[in-house]
């Protein structure tokens, strides 16, 4: 099905319906009028092709079945509420190094999903997913690497989706030629040129809702040889949610264009939910261990400062560039909405450790999480009590 400018009007008008005023709804309309502008690009999309191995991510096997069976199946049990279901990635969700091989093609299917499920406990959100969960699925490749990635939009969707990715060199980071509407899928091919840790995101206006409503995520890209081992890889996104009603108030929450506009997050969170990193997936690693984060700010409008409480990055790659040598010794670091990080330390101590964005304020919004290290206590290091003698 050709998408025609009939088709972005129904779905502005639907859109319309949940804004909360006339202002709103002109700024959606005007939005909308600017994609219409690149049509002929978005038209001009490379046809899906049969898909060979695919690579990162499965394809989810019934795309058909209502949003809030796509949640149960990925992370809660089949017939549970929306208030139990989870669209939580595990932060040691990602794909292996890619190590020391030669460029090849990377096969890469997502599909954009929009789903009821929990935001915090007791409130529920309908989320705009790729594959479901959030951050959508990291995409990992080496320099020289061609990707082919065909974007699907679940039939049942109510809106346009598309992707913007950081990583391609051309218009619209691939959002030109990937307006899907729902029921359709379109294929795009690009080279990965440059080594780091790039966002992506989707790019359909009003393109801070659907980021503020879980749509973005990572594609690492590996320099020749790839990185060196660590002993554990981490995949952390932090992105801000707007509300119509206050944090913690319970039941469901609608999306909230004015304080997005304003900048006023109501939640601030890792990983799309608040406990996302504590009580549902802490990272978990043992006295001795390196730790790599692979950290991303989703946004779409509040700079992090991330920090590790009582850890110190041994290295960090800053703004996700691979072609700088990494800072070092650093105990907190900006990363920008649409801006990535990588962080590598080892641990030495036995305890909790918090990860924190330090305009500390926002932990009363849901952004914390834990990493939790297990092993041996290191009293050289850090003790109770008085200094111990030699």
């Amino acid at each position: 099905m050709r998408i025609t400018r009939n088709r972005f009007i129904d779905i502005t008008e639907t859109t319309m319906v949940r804004m909360k005023s006339r202002a709103e709804s002109f700024r959606l309309f005007a939005a909308t009028a600017l994609l219409l502008l690149c049509l002929p690009l978005a038209e001009a999309g490379v046809a899906p092709r049969a898909r060979s191995s695919i690579h990162h991510s499965a394809v989810p096997k019934a795309v058909a079945l209502t949003s809030k069976t796509r949640v149960a199946s990925g992370g809660a049990t089949a017939g549970s509420s929306t208030a139990d279901a989870s669209i939580v990635r595990s932060p040691d969700d990602l794909p292996p190094p890619v190590g020391a091989r030669a460029p090849k093609l990377v096969i890469v299917h997502l599909v954009t999903e929009e789903a009821e499920a929990r935001l915090a406990p007791g409130v529920t959100y309908t989320y705009w997913t790729f594959n479901g969960k959030v951050p959508g699925p990291m995409i990992r490749a080496r320099v020289g690497d061609r990707v082919q990635l065909t974007l699907a939009n679940a039939p049942d969707s109510l809106m346009v989706h598309s992707i913007d990715l950081h990583a391609v060199i051309g218009p619209g980071g691939g959002a030109a030629l990937l307006q899907v509407a729902p029921g359709e899928s379109k294929t795009i091919t690009f080279k990965v040129t440059r080594p780091g840790l790039f966002v992506y995101h989707c790019a359909t206006p009003m393109v801070a809702e659907h980021i503020a409503s879980g749509m973005f995520g990572m594609i690492l890209v590996e320099p020749p040889g790839g990185l060196p081992k660590v002993d554990h890889e981490f995949y952390v996104m932090q992105s801000e949610f707007y509300t119509s009603g206050g944090f913690g108030e319970g039941g469901h929450q609608q999306f909230d264009a004015a304080k997005l506009i304003a900048e006023q997050p109501t939640y601030m969170v890792f990983n799309g939910a608040v406990n996302a990193l504590k009580s549902d997936h802490p990272l978990e690693a043992n006295v001795g261990d390196t730790v790599r984060i692979f950290f991303g700010d989703g946004g779409p409008n509040l700079t992090s400062s991330f920090h590790i409480i009582g850890e110190i990055m041994d290295k960090a790659w800053a703004w996700g560039s691979l072609s700088n040598p990494p800072e070092r010794d650093i105990q907190t670091i900006s990363v920008p909405p649409g801006g990535a990080l990588i962080a590598q330390f080892k641990v030495h101590v036995p305890g909790r450790y918090i990860l924190v964005d330090h305009a500390l304020g926002r932990m009363t919004q849901g952004l914390a999480g834990y990493l939790e290290v297990r092993g041996t206590p290191a009293p050289a290091l850090y003790h109770a009590g008085p200094a111990l003698r030699r």
